[in-house]
């Protein structure tokens, strides 16, 4: 009776970054994760009386956020946002946009979070749709470009629209007042949906709906592109230890694996 030797050949072991390629999304929900969320922490470490925590994180998000108070929310406060003339008369008068920002709240006011409502909108809904998108990943194809340019459309003219109006001052521009939109409207909606900041009013409802749409246009995009980059490693793997294997078995023919 013969024996056969039977040999399985180990694959290599992976490096750090491949570890991570092949877990790219959970690296994604936890790395991305942390940084999208901490700065619901800020107005927390406030409050609790960790107040160096709390202002190294609005100094941190300040790179990437004009965090104006106007335009924040507000915790552990009287209201969830607060206009430009309560924020002027608890900090300065003043419409410089250098100085505003610095003003985080206060005990009575709360303390607003480190990311503005567009910001919350924008980088938050990536990490959700991301999250949706996972289980319908092997269903979902990408966007095509002039889809993801459309679904960008939005952010680009409601950032675009408050920075032009932003020229003429803070509180003074024309997307403070949209007088414009009272006229097509023939002033039907409430004044405070016209003017001003506040949660509910029209440049609340664009800033948070223009970023929902970004953060989905973006997963949309970029996701299914990588899950079949990753798709197609994988095979290339797969065929390079097969080719490996099959190499073996023609050098020494009398063994098998």
């Amino acid at each position: 009776m013969s024996s056969v030797l039977t040999t399985t050949l180990p694959k290599p072991k992976r490096s750090i970054f491949q570890w991570i390629s092949d877990h790219w999304f959970v690296t994604f929900l936890i790395v991305y994760g942390l940084w999208v969320f901490m700065p619901y922490l800020a107005p927390v470490f406030m409050y609790i009386g960790w107040t160096g925590a709390g202002k190294g994180l609005y100094f941190i998000y300040s790179f990437f956020c004009h965090q104006l108070p106007e335009r924040s929310f507000f915790w552990f406060g009287e209201k969830t946002m607060y206009s430009l003339s309560e924020i002027q008369s608890a900090w300065q008068i003043t419409a410089n946009p250098m100085i505003l920002r610095q003003f985080i709240g206060n005990e009575s006011m709360g303390w607003k979070v480190a990311w503005s409502d567009r910001m919350i909108s924008f980088y938050t809904s990536v990490w959700f749709f991301a999250l949706l998108w996972y289980p319908l990943r092997r269903k979902i194809k990408p966007i095509t470009w002039w889809g993801f340019i459309l679904i960008l459309l939005p952010l680009a003219m409601d950032g675009g629209t408050h920075a032009i109006s932003d020229f003429a001052g803070i509180g003074q521009g024309f997307r403070d007042t949209n007088a414009w939109l009272a006229v097509l409207t023939n002033n039907v909606l409430p004044a405070t949906f016209y003017a001003g900041d506040a949660l509910g009013s029209f440049n609340s409802l664009m800033r948070f709906s223009a970023g929902l749409l970004a953060g989905l246009g973006i997963v949309w995009l970029a996701f299914p592109y990588v899950f079949q980059t990753q798709a197609y490693n994988q095979k290339l793997d797969e065929i390079s230890y097969a080719k490996v294997i099959e190499q073996i078995k023609n050098q020494d023919p009398h063994s098998s694996g």
